[in-house]
């Protein structure tokens, strides 16, 4: 069966994930992960594209951005990957890919679902007192108020929280003490992997009067006999 084109809309905002061959580590010091985040910063800049959440995990990154071009992630991620996979080689005498095929993404309605994304990218976890430990190799200091990333486009989502960074960083606190249900993160996890848009059906609509491709997988099942009387 012959693959689905990967979504990319333009001015929508997407969830990426891109994981290491056999799962191995894409990320062995932080050497390679300052590298890998200035790599990323220029590539995003030189293809257009919005960075609003990142995380970088041993042997997986995710990241939340929107792209200006229907080619814009492609080329990003092409970029990307061709110049720390080099370098990463380089460095610590590796051969061979480093990632686990092609990039997966998927894009998500902002209004439902954005909040949501940043929270399953970023994985804040909570301290023995009940304060929020971001990730250190991640944007979640940089919404919780604890340093400004330039990396980081905020989302109009994100600054709808409220008028001051004070007040958007004050309620993004408050929403991320509340963890994701595992059904929220089974919907996430499964929309990035499988390529579907994690959205209504009235966006679903209207992404289909944009892109000239099935947004839902086909019922199971072979299709039912009509009888003839």
């Amino acid at each position: 069966m012959a693959r689905l084109t990967r979504l990319c809309v333009p001015g929508w905002p997407h969830l990426l994930m891109q994981v290491g061959h056999n799962r191995q580590p894409v990320f062995r010091d932080d050497v390679d992960r300052n590298l890998f985040l200035g790599l990323l910063q220029a590539a995003a800049a030189a293809h257009g594209v919005a960075i609003h959440a990142y995380a970088l995990l041993d042997n997986e990154i995710r990241l939340l951005g929107t792209p200006s071009a229907a080619d814009s992630l492609s080329r990003m991620m092409q970029t990307l990957g061709r110049r720390y996979g080099s370098s990463f080689n380089r460095r610590h005498g590796h051969a061979g890919s480093l990632w686990e095929g092609r990039f997966r993404a998927t894009v998500i309605e902002p209004e439902h679902h954005l909040l949501s994304c940043m929270r399953y990218v970023e994985e804040l976890s909570t301290n023995t007192d009940g304060g929020l430990r971001p990730a250190v190799w991640s944007s979640g200091a940089h919404h919780l108020g604890q340093r400004v990333d330039p990396l980081v486009s905020d989302h109009l989502q994100y600054w709808s929280l409220g008028n001051t960074p004070f007040e958007r960083e004050a309620a993004y606190r408050k929403l991320s003490q509340q963890a994701l249900t595992s059904t929220e993160v089974a919907a996430i996890s499964d929309a990035v992997k499988k390529g579907w848009p994690l959205g209504t059906a009235d966006f679903l609509a209207e992404l289909g009067s944009q892109i000239p491709r099935r947004l839902a997988p086909l019922p199971r099942g072979r299709p039912r006999k009509h009888v003839v009387t």
